[in-house]
């Protein structure tokens, strides 16, 4: 008889500890609907933010000033590099380029 309070008091003391629901667990909106909205999906998932990186590239890629491009020019031609290092790019460029844009 007194093995079997114990094993319903331990039996008890078992199903008290499972189905214990935590106040932070009953707080939460999913307790309640586990399923999201579709518009309220995309509030914590971001864009791939390196496909947006490489889209702005292009776009700068497109829209550089003519300095840059001759900088480029300059930095593709080790003589050029070389002797920018020493005079500067502006310089060095009409040096090797005469000003003008070298065509392939």
């Amino acid at each position: 008889m007194r093995t079997l309070v114990v094993l319903t008091l331990l039996a008890v003391l078992v199903v008290a500890a499972t189905s214990y629901e935590s106040h932070e667990s009953m707080e939460s909106h999913e307790y309640l609907n586990p399923f999201l909205n579709r518009r309220r999906a995309n509030d914590f998932i971001q864009a791939d933010s390196r496909l947006r990186a490489i889209t702005q590239e292009r776009i700068r890629e497109r829209s550089k000033a003519p300095q840059e491009h001759q900088r480029e020019l300059c930095e593709d031609y080790y003589p050029c590099e070389m002797y920018a290092f020493r005079h500067g790019y502006p310089a060095a460029y009409k040096h090797y380029f005469g000003g003008r844009r070298r065509t392939k």
